[in-house]
């Protein structure tokens, strides 16, 4: 008989929808927190769990120095796991139902300027090789698409219709988007690919990027290679494939594209992820409101004639 975290990681996988690395973060929450109860409560089953045992291990976590964050991460797993329980009747009360998640500071990322974006073309150069070609193919990819990392390697060259200037994405719990392509994102693919089918052996042949051993490249090479390139064009912190995805929606917004456009070609299942990126093109919009309204083309008159009405 499956044990009931063998049932709830099939449900994640059939019902659900959920990629490997998602079900494989879940599972390991869960029995984390089943090893916690071995040891500090003598073996008591997860089926008969109260909200006091849950509340002792988040305390013990925050004492191991583990953020509010990856805490909220580990109960939203145990969160899941007893709805799951609740839906196969195996628990009559979810143990999490009145938890309220610890407060995290709201961290804002920077996006990279349109000049960086510019920069990082230019200024960099780019071999007319294989490696060359595919690294710049890289950048191009999740600056004109705003793909995910994950999404990005996991892309298949019968997913590229170069004739239709689309290209077909496999997102977070398998959905399907189609995006549509940039003239000079296809004229690099083009390119890329002539030098791919020079490539002495190709071991995965149906994935678009590889690696100079023909194998599927690796999401620390792509985090890598974005971090090594943007480096010599900008001096923010976090330089990474998210920060791309980032820029790539607030240079849309910050251009004239609605928000429900924005949140379809990101692959968001509600608006309210789509706008974290609005606060960058906020910012866009106060300098373009100061610049254009009439009221501030005289801002020191505008004042006087305020103070002389008090």
């Amino acid at each position: 008989m499956k044990s009931t975290i063998q049932a709830y990681q099939d449900y994640l996988v059939k019902e659900k929808n959920y990629s490997l690395l998602t079900v494989q973060a879940y599972v390991a929450d869960i029995e984390s927190f089943q090893k916690y109860l071995q040891l500090h409560h003598d073996t008591a089953p997860l089926e008969e769990v109260v909200y006091s045992q849950i509340r002792s291990w988040i305390v013990l976590l925050i004492e191991n120095n583990i953020s509010n964050t990856s805490v909220n991460r580990k109960i939203s797993s145990l969160k899941s796991y007893y709805k799951f329980l609740l839906k196969i009747k195996q628990i009559k009360v979810n143990p999490l139902l009145k938890h309220k998640s610890l407060k995290t500071a709201k961290k804002i990322q920077i996006p990279f300027s349109e000049k960086e974006l510019q920069d990082v073309f230019e200024f960099n150069s780019y071999s007319n090789d294989f490696a060359g070609m595919r690294n710049q193919l890289i950048i191009e990819l999740f600056y004109t698409t705003g793909m995910r990392r994950a999404e990005l390697i996991n892309l298949q060259f019968g997913n590229v219709d170069l004739h239709q200037k689309t290209i077909k994405v496999i997102g977070k719990r398998n959905k399907e988007r189609i995006i549509p392509l940039l003239d000079c994102t296809v004229k690099l693919i083009e390119l890329y690919k002539t030098q791919r089918n020079h490539l002495e052996v190709i071991k995965n042949n149906e994935m678009l990027i590889l690696s100079k051993n023909g194998n599927k490249v690796s999401e620390s090479f792509v985090y890598r290679l974005i971090n090594e390139y943007f480096s010599s064009v900008s001096q923010k912190t976090k330089k990474s494939p998210h920060v791309l995805r980032h820029s790539f929606a607030t240079h849309l917004l910050n251009n004239g594209a609605d928000l429900n456009s924005v949140k379809e070609l990101l692959g968001h299942a509600s608006l309210s992820s789509t706008q974290i990126y609005t606060h960058s093109s906020l910012a866009a919009l106060k300098k373009v409101y100061q610049e254009a309204h009439p009221r501030n083309k005289y801002p020191l008159k505008c004042i006087i004639y305020i103070i002389l009405k008090l």
